[in-house]
């Protein structure tokens, strides 16, 4: 720990030394962008489409290298452990940095102290879904039915302490109702098990949903999000569906380690902002439904402190830990 702190150090120094020139040449070698996850998931769809589009417009190469495990936060700690000298980047989530270390004491790294944030990078919203045969077309009258019935109506999730997870538990706080939790392992499963009537509502990412949702097997009723979504603009927000202000998102950011020099934040800043502002990345980005977001680094810090607070209060109010 101190050889890699006291290397960090001597990195900064260097790159502070050469201020404006140095980041003229940056990058003149391979960059490493950090996807925490395995790959196929959200989070490693916008890495790479990200690292393709950085590629095209510097010249030089930004690799994706996929270091999963312990829900992204052996991937996530790498990062804050390298040299900060721009070489080495990750793309963080929202559970990576707002959930899991509001659920876990095991948590190896600092969100607010062990990065140097870059860009707001984009976000994707759940979709509330429920089983036709609940016989509810809007949000209201959903928490009508469970305040007809606390605690048997059934919500699915991907899983205890996944963002599906905790959106139920905000929907409870928000909604003044009781409903009853069932985790699953993963999307597949419980999507098929609302739509086959096993499970009553869920939280989901659209894309999942989206199959089922065409051939009448689930139901949407809102969005997550504060603004609709650009692929079903017909569906309202939860938000303005009764619960102003309700809002819970699956998020990503692009950071380096704590001490990245401000000449390398400003370059890759600019040519984040760049790539994120495109019609060609957006149109791409749609159909994914990720929402693009683009900004300053103090942006990206400020969401955080957002996201961290909302659920940093749910998961105490839920009594939710994971170990």
């Amino acid at each position: 720990m101190k050889l890699l702190a006291f290397k960090a150090m001597l990195a900064a120094v260097a790159l502070s030394a050469g201020g404006a020139s140095f980041a003229q040449d940056y990058p003149n070698r391979p960059v490493s962008i950090i996807s925490p996850f395995p790959p196929g998931g959200a989070a490693d769809v916008v890495v790479r489409i990200i690292a393709q589009k950085l590629t095209e417009n510097t010249g030089t190469s930004f690799v994706v290298d996929n270091k999963a495990g312990a829900g992204g936060a052996i991937g996530t700690d790498y990062v804050a452990r390298a040299a900060p000298d721009g070489y080495t980047l990750v793309l963080t989530s929202s559970s990576t940095m707002s959930i899991n270390p509001n659920l876990s004491a095991k948590t190896p790294y600092d969100p607010f102290k062990s990065f140097t944030p870059i860009v707001f990078v984009g976000y994707a919203p759940n979709v509330l879904v429920v089983n036709p045969g609940l016989k509810v077309n809007s949000v209201q009258e959903l928490i009508a039915a469970a305040k007809a019935a606390p605690g048997k109506l059934n919500f699915g999730s991907n899983g205890v302490g996944t963002l599906s997870h905790l959106t139920i538990e905000l929907f409870k706080r928000s909604a003044g109702i009781d409903v009853l939790h069932v985790p699953y392992k993963g999307a597949a499963p419980v999507v098929a098990d609302t739509a086959s009537g096993q499970v009553a509502a869920l939280f989901t990412g659209y894309p999942s949903a989206l199959p089922m949702l065409k051939s009448g097997k689930l139901r949407a009723l809102g969005v997550t999000s504060t603004k609709r979504i650009a692929l079903a603009p017909e569906l309202p927000t939860i938000a303005e569906s009764g619960l102003p202000g309700f809002e819970a998102i699956q998020w990503w950011g692009l950071w380096g380690p704590a001490g990245l020099p401000k000449p390398i934040v400003d370059r890759l800043n600019a040519e984040m902002n760049k790539v994120l502002s495109s019609p060609e990345t957006k149109k791409r980005f749609a159909q994914e439904s990720v929402e693009l977001a683009g900004g300053t680094p103090e942006d990206l810090t400020a969401y955080l402190r957002t996201d961290y607070d909302r659920w940093a209060k749910v998961a105490k109010e839920g009594n939710i830990r994971l170990e």
